[in-house]
């Protein structure tokens, strides 16, 4: 019997501390581009129509966020060339692969933060 891809770790030594795969990892996994790919997962949007929709994040960490996913390829930026400037932002395929990933992963805690909370609480 052959074991798992995944238990081998031949994808790329994530626990390394080399491995490259670190980085791709800690901005995947932000609070903020998980939610950037929960917002974006339906619809096409713009900067302002996601800050809007994703509360509490900065300008700056907004921008910031959406670049290091696009340099990930987990977004696409599309620039219209109108006046004023027109952006909008979309998954691409690899984002919506992870997307798939990320929300099992926000069904969870939106199921189960009630326990989280009371056990905290408790502490």
């Amino acid at each position: 019997m052959s074991e798992k891809l995944s238990n081998k770790f031949i994808r790329g030594e994530l626990l390394n501390v080399n491995c490259p795969s670190r980085d791709v990892l800690k901005r995947i996994t932000s609070r903020w581009s998980v939610l950037v790919l929960l917002a974006l997962r339906e619809e096409t949007l713009r900067f302002s129509e996601l800050r809007r929709k994703i509360g509490g994040v900065s300008e700056r960490m907004l921008a910031q966020t959406l670049r290091y996913m696009e340099e990930d390829g987990f977004i696409e930026r599309i620039a219209y060339q109108v006046v004023p400037p027109h952006v909008e932002y979309r998954l691409t395929p690899l984002g919506r692969e992870v997307e798939g990933h990320v929300i099992g992963l926000a069904d969870w805690l939106e199921s189960n933060v009630h326990r989280i909370v009371k056990d905290n609480a408790e502490a």
